[in-house]
């Protein structure tokens, strides 16, 4: 494959030796079930206290929540270069994958044993980048809270902050409650 005109090639001799990264889950169907025997407070609840399995995607890009009550969640999140984007910086997908697990999380501690809900839309803004920097662990801290629960629509908000306490990431979100 032939490069555009005036785009050096990268030597493959300098992309370094390759990396890799091991991620196991358990099965979420049976977590998913149990889910709908317990309040979305106790759900949580339960998985920050380790009872249950956290789902697949929090593996995948190494979030867990650290805090829950009514209304309000706080996740942290801890990625690192598999995350990053062509530029050599964090992705924004991973921000707006937390930004929505704090929002819908938020959202899911006000819920009824037996009730679901699904996002249906979020608006974020990316506000400043985020590096990992060389023997620094990046540390994220998302929180979402609700702003009004519904009975058909609850609506949430969130923020990510890195390690310095810097705002990165905020959003809004809408949830459909399902019976």
């Amino acid at each position: 494959m032939e490069s555009a005109p005036g785009v050096p090639e990268l030597d493959p001799a300098l992309w370094g030796e390759p990396r890799s990264k091991s991620v196991t889950w358990h099965d979420p169907i049976p977590v998913a079930s149990a889910a709908a025997t317990l309040s979305g407070l106790e759900f949580l609840t339960a998985m920050r206290d380790g009872r249950i399995p956290p789902p697949p995607i929090s593996r995948l890009f190494d979030f867990r929540p650290v805090e829950v009550s009514r209304g309000d969640v706080v996740f942290t999140c801890q990625p690192d270069e598999s995350a990053y984007n062509p530029i050599g910086m964090v992705h924004g997908g991973l921000l707006c994958t937390i930004l929505d697990t704090a929002a819908a999380c938020a959202v899911q501690t006000t819920l009824d044993a037996g009730v679901a809900y699904t996002s249906i839309e979020i608006k974020v803004n990316y506000l400043r980048p985020v590096r990992i920097a060389a023997g620094r662990p990046q540390r994220l801290t998302a929180h979402g809270w609700t702003t009004r629960p519904g009975r058909r629509v609850a609506f949430a908000e969130a923020d990510v902050r890195d390690d310095d306490g810097k705002v990165v990431a905020t959003a809004s979100s809408s949830c459909l409650i399902l019976d």
